[in-house]
């Protein structure tokens, strides 16, 4: 999917939009940030004001027509499997995953997207990001969506000590608390990385098991839209966990494509939490 041109005002005005911080991923905004977050412009094509004398028509996203159902699952698990990577392949459901946000411009626009289909996902968010865009991760948790733990710095865990990992575990906990006033139930290590010990310390202390991913797109390498796409449908099974990055605005610009496609095959989006709970006393 081609990324779209930024707004073009006919005024002459200029929107202000938020500077992108991230070292990693200096971005240009997408159109999609110039509507604020509570605008309706999902089921419309129709131009939108957004401004004096201005007008946008919203991305073709939001009206492809395909809309997850409603997936009133429960959401509560327990049982003693410190770690997963996947749900039960009994039913078509896939949990839609997350690492590195919130971002100032892509998780917005992530959002838009998924609101436009009904689409519950799981973020597994940075501390440190969480405390610069609090009020992206207090939207994330008003739209139904869960958040995960993915450490305050985003540091490689089995390079530290028991202190630290409880540390970086402990401060974005408090983090998302502070922000949205929910606990995240599981934890996703950077990288995947997690000694064995490490994984049942934070289990022991926390209660999270830890998530890691059964389709991998490897959208940190930034193959383009269409590639990351066609990998994540390539991979897609009954239980999969998806992971994804919405640090990177190629791979947001995948997603749309990539809901379309896993909802006209007949699979239904669920948090990690209702995919853990499909496995009762696992």
């Amino acid at each position: 999917m081609k990324r779209r041109k930024i707004l073009k005002l006919s005024s002459g005005a200029i929107i202000a939009l938020p500077a992108c911080s991230a070292k990693k991923d200096q971005l240009t905004p997408s159109v999609a940030n110039a509507i604020p977050a509570s605008s309706n412009v999902a089921a419309s094509t129709q131009p939108v004001k957004v401004g004096a004398n201005t007008q946008y028509r919203p991305p073709a996203y939001v009206n492809q027509g395909l809309r997850n159902p409603n997936m009133n699952l429960p959401s509560q698990f327990s049982g003693k499997t410190v770690s997963h990577s996947r749900g039960l392949s009994t039913n078509p459901y896939v949990a839609m995953t997350f690492d590195d946000g919130p971002h100032p411009q892509n998780t917005p626009r992530l959002l838009d997207m998924l609101r436009a289909r009904n689409i519950k996902a799981t973020f597994y968010v940075i501390g440190g990001n969480v405390d610069r865009y609090p009020h992206i991760v207090r939207r994330i948790v008003a739209e139904g969506h869960e958040i995960g733990n993915h450490t305050y710095t985003h540091r490689k865990l089995t390079s530290l000590g028991d202190s630290e990992v409880s540390k970086e575990m402990r401060r974005t906990e408090d983090a998302i608390v502070r922000a949205a006033g929910v606990k995240p139930r599981t934890m996703r290590p950077p990288y995947g990385a997690l000694l064995t010990r490490q994984r049942n310390n934070i289990f022991s202390n926390f209660n999270y098991p830890t998530i890691l991913w059964s389709v991998d797109p490897n959208d940190w390498k930034r193959p383009g839209a269409s590639v990351v796409t066609s990998r994540i449908l390539k991979g897609a099974h009954n239980g999969a966990i998806i992971l994804a990055h919405d640090l990177h605005a190629p791979t947001v610009d995948a997603m749309p494509k990539t809901f379309d496609g896993l909802l006209s095959r007949g699979f239904q989006f669920i948090t990690v939490s209702q995919l853990l709970a499909q496995k009762g006393q696992a």
